[in-house]
């Protein structure tokens, strides 16, 4: 279980692959054509009261709803990211430890406030499954994200809530679980675990990744000491307004819709891949991505750039090399397209 000793860009995210806007983006995985109509009908009417200061109160009150919660468990936050940065700024915490492969900001913003983070690194042998007992017992933070970015894999609830142990605090990352229908494996809505942090982002499902809208899910004593690392005024009024509007019945009606659309289209793309005996994607995909490896997989993404498709490279998440990429679910003609460029790619590359 190796301290963060090598060269993973930590802070390299799929946005920097796209920043030319001339290319399909399979690198970030916010749901397309998103945020719906209503939603920026919505945010827009916000700017009318942005000469007051932003109240999150209903906003709050209305995702402690949602999740089953008393208000004093939840704090927004602007983007889950941002709460990564209160959790290392705000716990003292000795021995913490990210489960790798997984997003690189947690263990980023530990390490950028001096702490020495060590990695449990999942196998890819065993389909990056998490194994409870790789985690030290001296752990007293264990940051896992699930659904896992970038594997897709979901990992059991169950399994998750036994690395809970007095004095540890257990932080899952479940920005992208409300793309699986039903959340089957949710922890957001739990009471009984013992230091028990749950994150949630809205910017995949609603396209607000440039609003920065998120929140965590806490005891209320770990909740005020977030809070209290928060600036004043830390989500903006329109942000606010968006997180309110997400939570209403009919935008978790319109969540479930696009979770089970995203499932067929994940099946689509896993199908089409699987013609392709150089390519091996991660088994038991349920995130709105698939990660793949494939030989000289940074020369094969270079390739896809040339025909049109930007995909995430996977050398920057501990525990994977220049073999991986990662891959956005998109509708079946966009993924049809991909698969004939991975195709020609593929060749390129097998040709040099």
């Amino acid at each position: 279980m190796p301290a963060h000793t090598d060269s993973h860009d930590l802070h390299h995210h799929g946005d920097a692959e796209v920043r030319d806007g001339r290319l399909t983006d399979l690198a970030v995985n916010v749901r397309t054509g998103t945020p719906p109509a209503w939603l920026r009908e919505h945010i827009a009417d916000s700017l009318l009261s942005l000469a007051a200061y932003p109240d999150g109160r209903a906003a709050r009150a209305a995702v402690a709803a949602r999740h089953g919660l008393p208000m004093e468990r939840v704090l927004l936050t602007a983007g889950a990211a941002e709460a990564f940065v209160l959790l290392a700024r705000a716990l003292r915490v000795r021995r913490p430890v990210v489960v790798h492969p997984q997003f690189t900001e947690p263990e980023a913003a530990l390490r950028d406030t001096g702490h020495t983070v060590e990695r449990v690194l999942l196998r890819a042998e065993d389909g990056f499954r998490l194994d409870p007992g790789a985690v030290p017992d001296s752990a007293d933070l264990v940051v896992i994200g699930n659904p896992t970015n970038p594997t897709s894999v979901l990992h059991p609830a169950a399994a998750i809530a036994g690395l809970a142990r007095p004095g540890r605090i257990v932080v899952v990352d479940e920005a992208f679980m409300d793309a699986v229908p039903g959340e089957p494996e949710e922890l957001a809505s739990r009471t009984d675990v013992p230091g028990l942090v749950v994150l949630r982002s809205l910017t995949k499902t609603w396209g607000l990744a440039g609003l920065r809208i998120g929140y965590a899910l806490a005891p209320p004593e770990t909740i005020a000491s977030l809070e209290r690392a928060q600036p004043l005024w830390p989500v903006s009024t329109p942000a606010l307004v968006a997180a309110e509007a997400c939570m209403s019945p009919r935008a978790l009606a319109e969540a479930a819709e696009a979770a089970e659309v995203v499932a067929k289209d994940r099946a689509h793309l896993v199908a089409g891949l699987a013609e392709f005996d150089e390519v091996r994607a991660v088994a038991g995909a349920e995130g709105p991505f698939v990660l793949l490896r494939m030989a000289r997989a940074d020369e094969v993404r270079k390739r896809l750039r040339g025909l049109g498709f930007a995909a995430r490279r996977g050398d920057t998440f501990p525990g994977l090399d220049r073999h991986w990429i990662r891959v956005a679910v998109r509708d079946r003609t966009t993924t049809n397209r991909f698969l004939q460029a991975l195709d020609q790619a593929l060749t390129a590359v097998g040709g040099t």
